[in-house]
């Protein structure tokens, strides 16, 4: 069921955001059939002009398409639409790479993040936060709780564009889901999950405070701490391959 939106002066945009939504997550899929005019006029309290438009807008963006006389259909998503293609970042270079863009992007998205976050969203940030510390302690895997971390931060400034670019990134946004990044730093694990901890919690604070110059200060120096000892293990291989 598409949930229906808050109360939007355009109300045509209003219907896009919520049908576009429930695509996004996943509640609508590729080839699903969207409900008739009449049950959508119902559903969110519209005209029929409004939900035509709605459909218009849809169908502009690539996210549905109408067969006259059968209904509306959901399409398949393009993929990589941003030329990000996740499967080709392979080497210590290429994460240093999608380092820098980080530093640029997710600085700014940690900022907007604690400026319009909601309760709910630090609590959910928080819970991962909390399983991302507990998967390090206890020596399990921590890549899924460390890459939700992010995606949230991203979700919490509202805008979609964001999440569309970590999304594409995929497990290229968390460099050990590529490398080993432990071992390259020669540094022991338990060091390693304690200055990791640390700098995301760091974030985590100033997001729940709401100190936006805070959180992006906090995000990008994780981010640079990162790239800076990624960098220096390259410095390291590539010193022993002369």
């Amino acid at each position: 069921m598409i949930p229906a939106p808050r109360k939007h002066r355009n109300l045509a945009q209003g219907v896009v955001e919520a049908i576009s939504n429930s695509i996004r997550r996943g509640d609508l899929k590729p080839g699903d059939k969207l409900p008739t005019e009449s049950a959508m006029m119902a559903q969110h309290g519209v005209s029929r002009t409004v939900v035509r438009e709605a459909i218009s807008h849809l169908q502009a963006g690539g996210m549905v398409q109408t067969r006259h006389g059968i209904g509306t259909f959901v399409l398949e998503r393009a993929q990589a639409g941003l030329g990000l293609e996740a499967e080709k970042i392979l080497t210590l270079r290429d994460v240093l790479a999608i380092l820098e863009l980080r530093i640029g992007v997710e600085t700014e998205t940690a900022g907007l993040a604690a400026a319009r976050r909601s309760s709910g969203q630090v609590a959910e940030l928080g819970a991962t936060l909390a399983e991302m510390q507990r998967a390090m302690a206890e020596g399990r895997p921590a890549v899924e709780a460390d890459k939700r971390f992010h995606l949230l931060i991203a979700q919490a400034t509202g805008n979609r564009y964001f999440v569309d670019i970590l999304e594409q990134l995929g497990n290229a946004i968390i460099p050990r889901a590529r490398l080993n990044t432990v071992e390259l730093e020669q540094d022991r694990p338990a060091d390693f999950n304690e200055r990791v901890g640390r700098e995301h919690d760091d974030i985590f604070r100033a997001i729940e405070r709401q100190d936006a110059e805070a959180a992006r200060a906090a995000m990008r120096t994780h981010l640079s701490n990162s790239r800076e000892r990624l960098m220096q293990a390259q410095r390291r291989l590539e010193s022993m391959l002369n």
